[in-house]
């Protein structure tokens, strides 16, 4: 009886959980926030690209 009262009065599991759940949600902006300025900079760059090939560059 007292094995199940310290189970459900502790909270070192629920809060491992908690921390891996925040810890997937800040890797998932962090993907996504390096995904989106990728491709940003890629588009900066072929621009660039045709301009100079547009002047004779």
């Amino acid at each position: 009886m007292q094995f199940l009262k310290n189970l459900l009065c502790e909270e070192d599991g629920p809060t491992a959980v908690e921390y891996a759940v925040m810890l997937a949600a800040i890797v998932l902006a962090c993907v996504a926030a390096i995904a989106a300025v990728g491709t940003n900079t890629n588009a900066l760059f072929e621009n660039a690209t045709t301009e100079m090939h547009n002047h004779g560059m």
